[in-house]
C-alpha cells in the first residue's frame, strides 16, 4: 500500500499508523482491561505454541516477556488506534502483533523493525483477528464481572442484610400501586432489596459463564485453517489458569466466531442486574423524600450541599448517580443487541469494537456505581420515626377488622378516616368495639408475618 511514516520512538509500524489515521473518530483509545486481555492471549499463544514445537524457546520467550508489557499496562501509550475501526479490530490485532514483536525483537538484542520477531508469522501464529479479538473481549468482560462487579454486589447484599436487622423493629405503612397497603417493617423492605441484589450475584456468575466458551482456534471462519489441532484446548488451559475464570474451548467454532451471542446473552444478564439496582435505589430515593412535605422514613446521608441558594437543601446525589449509570447500562445494552443482530453476518460479526467497549463500559460502570452506593448511601441510612407515625393513621388497617365486623364496614372506616383524618382504631371505638379486640386485631407486628386472624387478601 506505499510506504508510511511512523513516529520513531513507536514500537507499532505501518498497519496501524494507516489504522489511526483512518479512523479519526472519537479519539477515545481500548480501554484497558481489553488491552490486558489480549496481552494474555498473546502470552498464552506465545507459550502454547513453545509446547507445541511450533516456536523456537528464545523466541517464545521473548513474545511472552513482551506480552507481559502489554498486560502490565507498560505499552499502553503503543495502542492508540480508535475505538470506531474495522468491525472485526483486525486493525488492533495487528497493532498488537506489531508492538509485541518489535519489544521482543529487542528483548532478543535485535533492532525494532528487522522483524527478528516476526509479527504475522510468529506473535500471529495459529491466531487470527477473527478468533484472538472476540476472545479478549469475553475474556476482559469476564474478568471485570467477577474482579469487579460481583465483590461490589457483596459489598451491597452485606450492607443491606445489616439494615434489614438493623431495620427490623421499625413498622411502616406498605404500598402497593403507590397508594397505602397493609403494614410491613422497614427491615422486611430491606431483606428484599437484598435479596434482589443475591439474585443479581447469580446472574452476574451466569454472565460469566456465556463468556466462558471462548472461540480461540478457528482462526478465519471457524475451521482452524493454519492451526494446530491441539492448540485451542492448551491455550484455553493456559488462559483458565492466567484469568482465574474456568474458561474453555467452544464446542463449535462456527457460531462462537460467527456472532455475537454471548456476549448479548451476557449483557442481558447485566442488564437484570441495572434493574434491579434502579428499583432499590428509586425506593430508598423515595422514602427519603422530604424531609417535611415527602415521605421521610428515611434519612439519607448529607455528602453535599443540594442548592446554590437553598440553604440546607440536601438532595439524594449519591442515588441520582446510580440510576444515570444505569440508563447508560440500558443504551449500551441497546449497541450490543444491534451488535450482535446487525454485525452477525455469515462467518464473521463486523461490530466487536463497539460491542466490546459497550460491555465493559457496563461492567465498569456499574461496579463502581454500587461500590459507591453502598458506601456513601446504604451504610449510613437511618430510619425517622415517620414509617411508625404514618402506620398508625393509615386508613389500610381497616382490613385487620374484617374478622370482627366484615368488608363492608371495614370499607364504610376506611373511607370515613380519609375523610376526617381520625384514625381507625379511634372511629372504630366509638363504633363499640372493645379495646381488647382492638388490640388483638391492630397489633401492627402480627399484620407483618403470616396468620389468619387479621387481615384477608387483596391487593
Amino acid at each position: 500500500m506505499g510506504e508510511m511514516q511512523v513516529p520513531a520512538d513507536a514500537y507499532y509500524g505501518a498497519s496501524t499508523q494507516r489504522a489511526v489515521l483512518n479512523f479519526p473518530i472519537s479519539g477515545q483509545p481500548l480501554p484497558r482491561r481489553f488491552i490486558r486481555a489480549l496481552g494474555m492471549v498473546k502470552k498464552a499463544a506465545a507459550q502454547t505454541n513453545l509446547e507445541l514445537g511450533l516456536l523456537a524457546r528464545r523466541r517464545a520467550r521473548a513474545i511472552a516477556a513482551a506480552a507481559q508489557e502489554v498486560m502490565d499496562g507498560k505499552l499502553d501509550d503503543q495502542f492508540p488506534i480508535d475505538i470506531y475501526q474495522t468491525g472485526s479490530r483486525t486493525s488492533t490485532t495487528t497493532n498488537a502483533n506489531e508492538v509485541i514483536a518489535n519489544r521482543a525483537t529487542e528483548i532478543l538484542g535485535g533492532e525494532r523493525g528487522s522483524k527478528l520477531v516476526h509479527p504475522n508469522d510468529h506473535v500471529n501464529l495459529c491466531q487470527s483477528s477473527n478468533d484472538v479479538i472476540p476472545t479478549a473481549i469475553q475474556l476482559a468482560s469476564a474478568m471485570a464481572v467477577q474482579d469487579e462487579l460481583i465483590p461490589a454486589l457483596e459489598r451491597l447484599r452485606l450492607a443491606l442484610e445489616e439494615k434489614s436487622k438493623e431495620f427490623w423493629p421499625v413498622l411502616k405503612t406498605g404500598r402497593t400501586h403507590l397508594q397505602d397497603a397493609t403494614p410491613i417493617r422497614l427491615g422486611q423492605e430491606f431483606k428484599g432489596y437484598a435479596g434482589q441484589v443475591e439474585e443479581s450475584i447469580r446472574r452476574a456468575h451466569g454472565a460469566i459463564d456465556e463468556l466462558s466458551r471462548l472461540p480461540i482456534g478457528g482462526t478465519a471462519v471457524g475451521t482452524g485453517i493454519n492451526s494446530h489441532p491441539q492448540f485451542a484446548r492448551i491455550i484455553t488451559g493456559r488462559l483458565a489458569k492466567a484469568s482465574g475464570v474456568q474458561v474453555r474451548e467452544t464446542p463449535n467454532h462456527f457460531h462462537a466466531q460467527a456472532t455475537l451471542d454471548a456476549l448479548v446473552a451476557a449483557h442481558g444478564g447485566l442488564r437484570s442486574v441495572a434493574t434491579s439496582l434502579w428499583k432499590i435505589g428509586s425506593d430508598i430515593r423515595l422514602m427519603g423524600t422530604g424531609p417535611i412535605a415527602g415521605l421521610g422514613e428515611l434519612r439519607l446521608p448529607e455528602t453535599q450541599p443540594g442548592s446554590s441558594i437553598m440553604p440546607g437543601k440536601v438532595n439524594p446525589v449519591i442515588v441520582e448517580s446510580l440510576l444515570m449509570v444505569i440508563a447508560r447500562v440500558y443504551g449500551n445494552d441497546a449497541t450490543v443487541l444491534v451488535s450482535g443482530q446487525s454485525g452477525s453476518i455469515f462467518e464473521l460479526n463486523v461490530m466487536m469494537p463497539v460491542a466490546g467497549y459497550s460491555i465493559l463500559e457496563s461492567i465498569t460502570l456499574m461496579a463502581a456505581a454500587t461500590r459507591n452506593f453502598s458506601e456513601r448511601c446504604v451504610e449510613g441510612l437511618q430510619a425517622t420515626d415517620r414509617g411508625p407515625e404514618l402506620v398508625e393513621r393509615s386508613p389500610m388497617l381497616a382490613t385487620a377488622l374484617n374478622p370482627a365486623i366484615g368488608y363492608d364496614e371495614a370499607s364504610k372506616l376506611a373511607k370515613e378516616s380519609m375523610r376526617s383524618g381520625h384514625s381507625i382504631r379511634q372511629l372504630a371505638r366509638a363504633r363499640g368495639v372493645n379495646e381488647g379486640t382492638l388490640n388483638k386485631l391492630l397489633d401492627l407486628g402480627k399484620m407483618t408475618k403470616p396468620g389468619l386472624e387479621g387481615p384477608g387478601g387483596g391487593g
